[in-house]
């Protein structure tokens, strides 16, 4: 089942990616499956235990189902004390 939704990208992901969000059309039935698309398509260099993912502002799991509509962020590790 294809959906639609917004991915934002963020700090080093947003770099990498060279936009800060999109629009996708995609058959992913995860936000795994999500990732994996958006690391191939722009060569993204963190692997996804690296990152955390929130789903219409809460974080959520990487197994989580894809729903049309929702705007998912991909939140890569920061530094700072």
């Amino acid at each position: 089942m294809s959906v639609r939704v917004e991915v934002l990208y963020f700090a080093a992901l947003r770099d990498a990616a060279g936009i800060a969000s999109e629009h996708v059309q995609i058959d992913a039935a995860t936000l795994s499956a999500l990732y994996a698309d958006a690391q191939k398509r722009h060569a993204l260099p963190f692997a996804q235990k690296q990152l955390r993912v929130a789903v219409d502002g809460a974080f959520a799991g990487w197994d989580d189902a894809l729903r049309a509509g929702s705007t998912v962020a991909f939140i890569p590790p920061v530094s700072g004390g």
